[in-house]
């Protein structure tokens, strides 16, 4: 007898404790764990990616105007210079000697000049007492005028040696970067020996993109119609995935489109005091609504879509699921913008929706951040 009630006792516990997995594991298939993020009103702008082309605002081939065998290269090839920086020295001895043979020219058509003007001032004297003819006066006067001439030509031809003269110091026009140098001391050079180094400025520098058409026609329509503003924010993606820090400003968009591709072009101006961003380089280009943006947004995974268009799956107070639908206007950043469906507070779905379905009660935790 005892041991049948021994038997009976032990089946209990066992059928109380098969009772209890039962339910724990029916309470688990009931009761699904999933991941919930609030919608949320935030400050997400519109923005639009593109390519664009990085192009210095000012870049020359420096070459000699004055034939020369060059005395010094006062540069090293890649280093930042300042404008007026001579670059390059060419022998100036003959181009000194001809200012200075001008000089000696310029001085004696001066005395020459000094005596006309003597001779012609004696014959005005002497036609007053009938002593010369008024022929003598007029080759007086016809002398010292030919001395102006002189003297003026003279002086032009000086102003051109000293031109010349000043053409032996070859200077940078501009703050940049001087690149390669296709000639060393001692190489003869000239108007026709080509460039002898290329000079880039960096800083500031341009950025060119295109923009579609279609796309700008729709920007001007809304911004006319008050929907966006008109200012918009430049940023720029670097070709190694990072963010370039500095912002840009546009500054020219073109009053024609390029035939072959429909595009407008545009550039933007942007700081460049590391010159980080380097002449010809391709970048992204985000064009950003300057004006903040408010708006109801989701994680962009909280989206699913069927035949009947776009939902998402709601979790109310009571952690039971609902199927809602939603208009998505746009994606950015990793968020949908809600247009309708939802409210604000309201916890939908980002994880977990495969093993859910509408009217079933879930084990809801907020995604971190969320």
């Amino acid at each position: 007898m005892r041991h049948t009630r021994m038997l009976a006792a032990s089946f209990s516990s066992s059928l109380l404790i098969a009772i209890g997995l039962t339910a724990q594991t029916a309470f688990a298939q009931q009761a699904p764990a999933v991941v919930v993020a609030p919608a949320a009103i935030m400050d997400l702008r519109e923005s639009v990616d593109l390519t664009g082309k990085v192009t210095a605002i000012q870049k020359v081939d420096i070459r000699a105007r004055v034939p020369g065998f060059l005395e010094a290269v006062n540069f090293t090839e890649g280093q930042k210079v300042t404008a007026g920086t001579v670059l390059y020295q060419v022998e100036d001895g003959a181009y000194r000697a001809a200012v200075q043979e001008i000089q000696g020219q310029i001085e004696a058509a001066e005395a020459s000049k000094d005596l006309a003007v003597l001779e012609r001032d004696r014959a005005d004297q002497l036609l007053t007492t009938k002593t010369v003819s008024q022929a003598k006066v007029d080759e007086a006067n016809a002398a010292v005028r030919k001395a102006d001439g002189d003297l003026v030509r003279l002086k032009g031809s000086k102003d051109n040696a000293d031109l010349n003269l000043s053409y032996t110091k070859i200077v940078a026009p501009f703050d940049g970067i001087v690149g390669l140098t296709a000639a060393d001391v001692g190489a003869l050079v000239g108007p026709d020996s080509g460039s002898l180094v290329t000079l880039t400025r960096l800083d500031p520098i341009y950025v060119q993109f295109p923009v579609a058409t279609a796309l700008y026609l729709t920007y001007r329509e809304r911004v006319l119609k008050g929907e966006i503003s008109g200012g918009a924010n430049v940023g720029l993606g670097l070709p190694n995935g990072t963010e370039y820090k500095q912002k840009g400003t546009i500054n020219f968009i073109a009053s024609n489109v390029s035939q072959g591709t429909d595009t407008v072009t545009v550039r933007a101006e942007f700081p460049n005091p590391d010159s980080i961003l380097l002449d010809g380089a391709l970048v992204r280009v985000v064009l950003e609504q300057s004006d903040k943006q408010d708006v109801l947004a989701v994680p962009q995974q909280a989206i699913q879509r069927d035949q009947q268009g776009a939902f998402v799956l709601v979790v109310d107070a009571s952690s039971k699921v609902e199927l809602r639908r939603v208009d998505v206007a746009r994606n950015t950043r990793g968020q949908a913008v809600i247009s309708k469906g939802l409210k604000e507070g309201e916890n939908v779905i980002t994880e977990g929706a495969g093993k859910v379905r509408p009217g079933i009660t879930v084990d809801a935790a907020t995604a971190a951040g969320g």
